[in-house]
């Protein structure tokens, strides 16, 4: 077994961090950009005055980064060439997002916007795998280019997890569909010019079939944001939304309207193991500074990191950060080695277990950095409550833990298999 990192992996490792030292830090430090990084992050980012929105500012400084690694040829790196991208891996991403979530906050990678140089873009696949020639020709080329942003609406103010309960309905009028509900953390609203709108339109509840994924413009008669949540992280892009009779025609459908779930979990696995690569970047950054300040601040005389008490628990850190580490790397090879269909019935298990514990350690990795740290650390001059603040939503998203942990039991106790033919 060859436990090495792929030489390209790693040569491209090396023209990343090159194009951040000369294209994205000079970026970073025009016209006091770096207020959105440093103490004043928050309040820079936060147009308060219009609903905790993002700041056009900041929103056009993430433009701009983007601009920049598309033309270098980075961010497109996972998609397919067909679509500019390098047939990036789910092993070179997951390589890539830890060693750039490891490198601290910055405009190379920021954590709170899932906004990097290397991006994600799980739309355009979406799209690649779903639709229609009309609906690819009409939407990739455009999300590619930044002119359309699609949104994804499958969370409800009554239903998270339980997504097959759904409340929201779609009902057949003349050639197209009439759709009313209400949708919660409709990440991207303020800026998405379309909506993945889920809705049951035929099935019991709590079935995975008949629930249709509609394609629904932002502008539509009867779609509203109602409000937008105040989060534990700030700026906020995550609304209500309600549909009131909202007509969309037949074309808007994406994908089987009778199993719109196979929409909603075609990126999953990939999103989870990329981010549990983020999560486990920024724990080793919090790990990694702990240590650092522990050797150069002496209290009473002598080096902190002299002390026991501040020694074992970053070395309890490091030691699973290195086990998680080697998981995710192993996954994330043999998801390359499989079809998405193959990599749901043989890996979703292992998957899971990477992102439940990733998205674990980094928030202790952070709580323990402020601690190591003093009162700086618990300071916004410091990075640990930011980190600490944005990774604590992926305990909850992309599949809260207890969710994950549910699945990893399903197929340690062989439940599986029986839940599947019950459903």
């Amino acid at each position: 077994m060859d436990f090495n990192i792929p030489a390209d992996i790693t040569a491209y490792l090396a023209e990343l961090d090159a194009f951040i030292e000369r294209e994205i830090k000079p970026l970073e430090r025009e016209n006091d950009n770096i207020r959105f990084f440093d103490h004043r992050r928050e309040w820079a980012r936060t147009d308060f005055d219009r609903g905790g929105l993002p700041r056009h500012e900041w929103e056009a400084l993430l433009g701009e980064m983007r601009r920049r690694a598309d033309k270098a040829g980075h961010y497109r790196f996972a998609l397919p060439r067909e679509f500019g991208g390098r047939d990036g891996t789910n092993l070179a991403m997951a390589v890539i997002r830890e060693h750039l979530a490891a490198k601290g906050l910055g405009l190379h990678n920021d954590l709170q916007n899932e906004s990097s140089i290397v991006g994600n873009l799980p739309t355009v696949l979406m799209f690649r795998d779903f639709g229609s020639k009309a609906q690819r020709d009409a939407f990739i080329p455009g999300i590619l280019d930044g002119s359309i942003s699609v949104a994804f609406g499958l969370t409800e103010p009554n239903h998270g997890s339980d997504a097959t309960w759904m409340e929201t309905r779609g009902v057949r009028e003349g050639d197209g569909w009439r759709i009313n509900g209400a949708k919660i953390w409709n990440t991207g609203l303020h800026v998405a010019t379309h909506d993945f709108v889920f809705a049951r339109t035929s099935g019991r509840d709590g079935g995975a079939k008949g629930i249709t994924c509609f394609i629904v413009p932002t502008k539509n008669d009867g779609f509203k944001i109602e409000e937008y949540l105040w989060t534990f992280n700030m700026p906020t892009d995550h609304p209500r939304v309600s549909l009131n009779n909202v007509y969309v025609p037949a074309d808007a459908i994406l994908g089987d309207p009778e199993d719109g779930l196979a929409v909603a979990q075609h990126f999953v696995h990939e999103n989870r193991i990329r981010q549990a690569a983020s999560s486990l970047g920024a724990a080793q950054y919090c790990i990694n500074e702990s240590v650092k300040y522990a050797l150069e601040r002496k209290p009473f005389g002598k080096a902190l990191a002299t002390n026991q008490a501040i020694q074992w628990p970053l070395v309890e850190l490091h030691t699973e950060a290195a086990m998680i580490r080697a998981l995710i790397y192993k996954t994330a090879w043999e998801m390359d080695q499989m079809s998405k269909p193959e990599v749901a019935k043989r890996l979703s298990d292992k998957v899971a277990m990477c992102n439940y514990r990733a998205n674990r350690l980094v928030c202790e990795a952070a709580d323990r950095a402020m601690q190591v740290h003093g009162g700086m650390g618990y300071s916004r001059h410091k990075p640990f409550e930011h980190i600490y603040r944005h990774h604590r939503r992926y305990r909850i998203t992309e599949g809260a833990e207890e969710i994950q942990m549910r699945r990893v039991a399903q197929i340690l106790f062989g439940f599986g298999s029986r839940a599947k033919s019950e459903d």
